[in-house]
């Protein structure tokens, strides 16, 4: 991966408000990225999103959430997009989808 590609761009950088994104990695912070992102982003950051993970990485990541990761508004409709069954993340989430 090169350096610049490694970067999170200035643009996303309101997604994470509550982290260091210098010192984070976009390959060992994925997951919290792609969830910020598809909570907060805007079009912009949704398409560097899209350039930067593989759609089966994202898929996954939402597969994989917490409990509190989401908004219920995102979270259904990223559900939708991604097509992924809700009963995989229906117990881990704090939300009845």
């Amino acid at each position: 991966m090169n350096n610049s590609k490694n970067k999170i761009p200035k643009y996303v950088k309101p997604t994470l408000w509550s982290y260091d994104t210098k010192a984070m990695d976009v390959q060992k912070d994925k997951h919290r990225i792609i969830v910020n992102i598809l909570n907060f982003g805007t079009k912009k950051a949704t398409d560097w999103l899209s350039k930067t993970y593989k759609r089966k990485e994202i898929k996954k990541s939402i597969e994989n959430s917490l409990q509190g990761d989401w908004n219920k508004k995102s979270l259904n409709f990223w559900t939708l997009v991604f097509d992924v069954d809700k009963k995989k993340i229906k117990e881990r989430s704090e939300y009845v989808l």
